[in-house]
């Protein structure tokens, strides 16, 4: 009897446990849902807008407006420590010119300090903002191209102390609008490689055709734009230090040709944060499997547009040579605004030196054959020539 009984009870207490230990890891595959599925410290730090307030010949005061937005949803994110860093990029030595950085908080509760220290600050649901201002002294500014500000700071918060940079890239020049006075010549069309200034997210694209191409255009004219340029437009660039290459990536990357911006363990994973893992699995298999078979290129097509229109680092001009640039966002709304507003014919477009045109998008009333042709020589260029935009104008029915 006594036997039975304990035999009783520790077959209960074993339940017991059983019970417990169950509970206690569903309990821990919860948070772990939880926390997979939580943004982290998802504090952004917008771009922002900015201008030259001050344009002397020995004297630069650049002021820029940036807001934090939390998107941490029912988290508070601090923000303890930030920085300023500026490189300025120019034609010419910097020895003699002086740089004063300055972060000034906007808080809407609570001033900013008059000795510049910046204290820690909670962003709750709303945002905050914050001024930057950049004085530059010297002489010779007149050489000055850019600036490429770095914004260091720390977010604090559930998923720990994090370090971050919001990179931001300023043009301080701005050529006269022109054309060359030696244009290329096709059998089709007259070709003008257009000039303008550095091209980042201060700017629009229809905005910069009707600053450099407008005063030039006749009836008929076609713009193209390059894919690289509106992509830097539009923000689709990412820093090295910030991506996190994966499984997939460091592994995928190794099989392709070192030429190729894929060919980096970074570069392959903006294409897997792009894609997902799976699908970039999915086109190196099927890729693998129709080279085998005698048609080479399929990864491209399994995997997707972005795939061929990913640069990576060294693949544009200064300072984002430094970037892994993604493809531009629905290029087709943007030609189809150009035209609208300019009444120009307009492409967006992937040119090299390899006699490659790929067009992205165009208007519906374009030929694709004279803009093949037009551009089959890279009239804009794969170095420093910032020469973004390519005016065509096709010739008379019947000149030569």
């Amino acid at each position: 009897m006594e036997l039975n009984w304990a035999g009783g009870v520790m077959a209960s207490l074993l339940i017991v446990i059983v019970t417990l230990l169950a509970i206690v890891a569903i309990g821990g595959l919860a948070i772990e849902l939880r926390y997979r599925r939580m943004p982290g410290n998802d504090l952004e730090l917008t771009s922002g807008e900015w201008d030259l307030a001050i344009s002397q010949p020995n004297h630069y005061l650049l002021i820029g407006q940036m807001e934090f937005r939390n998107r941490t949803q029912g988290f508070e994110i601090m923000v303890p420590e930030i920085e300023a860093e500026v490189q300025l990029l120019s034609e010419a030595s910097l020895d003699k010119i002086e740089l004063t950085p300055r972060i000034i908080p906007m808080h809407p509760d609570a001033p900013a300090r008059v000795d510049n220290y910046w204290f820690a600050y909670i962003v709750k649901r709303k945002p905050t903002q914050m001024k930057v201002s950049i004085e530059i002294k010297g002489e010779n500014l007149d050489s000055l191209q850019s600036a490429w500000v770095k914004i260091h700071y720390i977010t604090y918060g559930p998923d720990g102390r994090i370090p971050k940079t919001r990179h931001v890239v300023i043009p301080l020049q701005y050529p006269d609008p022109q054309i060359p006075s030696t244009p290329r010549h096709t059998e089709l069309a007259t070709v003008y490689p257009i000039r303008t200034h550095l091209l980042t997210h201060l700017d629009d694209p229809v905005e910069i055709v009707k600053r450099y191409i407008l005063p030039h255009a006749q009836p008929g004219d076609v713009v193209t734009m390059g894919e690289t340029p509106l992509a830097l437009i539009q923000g689709r660039f990412r820093h090295p230090s910030e991506i996190q290459p994966g499984w997939v990536a460091k592994r995928v990357c190794q099989f392709f040709l070192p030429t190729s911006s894929l060919a980096t363990a970074c570069g392959m994973q903006t294409l897997v944060d792009l894609v997902g893992p799976t699908r970039v699995l999915f086109a190196f298999v099927g890729g693998a499997i129709a080279k085998i078979l005698g048609k080479p290129g399929m990864f491209y097509t399994l995997a997707g547009e972005q795939a061929r229109l990913i640069d990576d680092v060294t693949g544009t001009l200064p300072p984002y040579d430094q970037f892994i640039v993604l493809g531009p966002e629905n290029p087709q709304h943007v030609v189809d605004r150009i035209q609208q507003e300019t009444n120009l014919a307009a492409a967006i477009v992937d040119v090299n030196d390899l006699k490659a045109v790929k067009i992205l998008a165009h208007t519906a009333d374009l030929s694709t054959k004279i803009l093949e042709q037009a551009l089959r020589s890279n009239p804009a260029g794969n170095a420093d020539e910032r020469t973004p935009l390519v005016l065509i104008r096709p010739l008379p029915p019947g000149a030569k």
